[in-house]
């Protein structure tokens, strides 16, 4: 399956607030990233952050270098007309993260909310973790999200990995620590429940 035409279809027939991971405010996310106090021009990158609310959010707390990343330019444009004139404070970048060269040893803060549980091959996990650490500074933090162990199987007609904090951390590896973790029940837009793990890591090697 091409996966650009995929979400591509998805984000041109379905609008932003009717699929299933929608959120009206990303507030486990923006709580996390609250707890670690960075500066408000650490460079932060929402890898498959689409249509997310959370780049509203962290405009919302003055945070000045903000890059959201995905395969789909329909999502994109759709959070770029949710922000208007504030749009032009974010850097938008329709890409796969597998195909384009972040500033290396640049990023405070990588965040990911459902991309990494749909790396069903290994392979594509190692390429994922090997991109975190060219481009996340020693001692920067990375957010991801998946669904939990007891959570869907799949997301979008797609199949997905599901995950437990210590089997999330024995793949991003030893170069990073486990800080901390939060369970969110999801619901979403029809009113079905949905586990999702956020894990919270620092680069410490």
């Amino acid at each position: 399956m091409n996966t650009k035409a995929h979400w591509e279809a998805v984000y041109t027939t379905m609008s932003t607030n009717s699929v299933s991971w929608f959120q009206a405010h990303a507030s486990y996310s923006l709580h996390i990233i609250q707890q670690i106090n960075l500066d408000k021009t650490a460079q932060i990158i929402d890898v498959g952050g689409g249509a997310s609310t959370l780049v509203d959010s962290l405009l919302e707390n003055n945070f000045t270098n903000v890059t959201v990343m995905d395969l789909s330019g329909a999502a994109l444009n759709a959070a770029k007309k949710r922000l208007g004139e504030a749009s032009k404070k974010v850097q938008w970048i329709e890409r796969n993260i597998f195909h384009y060269l972040l500033p290396a040893q640049g990023i405070d803060l990588w965040h990911d909310r459902a991309v990494f549980h749909f790396l069903i091959e290994g392979a594509d996990r190692r390429r994922y973790v090997e991109a975190v650490l060219d481009s996340v500074k020693l001692g920067g933090h990375v957010i991801i999200a998946t669904f939990s162990e007891d959570g869907p199987e799949q997301c979008s007609g797609l199949p997905v990995r599901r995950y437990s904090p210590s089997t999330l951390h024995a793949e991003l590896g030893a170069q990073f620590e486990l800080l901390g973790h939060e369970e969110e029940l999801h619901q979403t837009p029809i009113g079905k429940m949905q586990r999702f793990i956020y894990c919270h890591f620092k680069r410490t090697n």
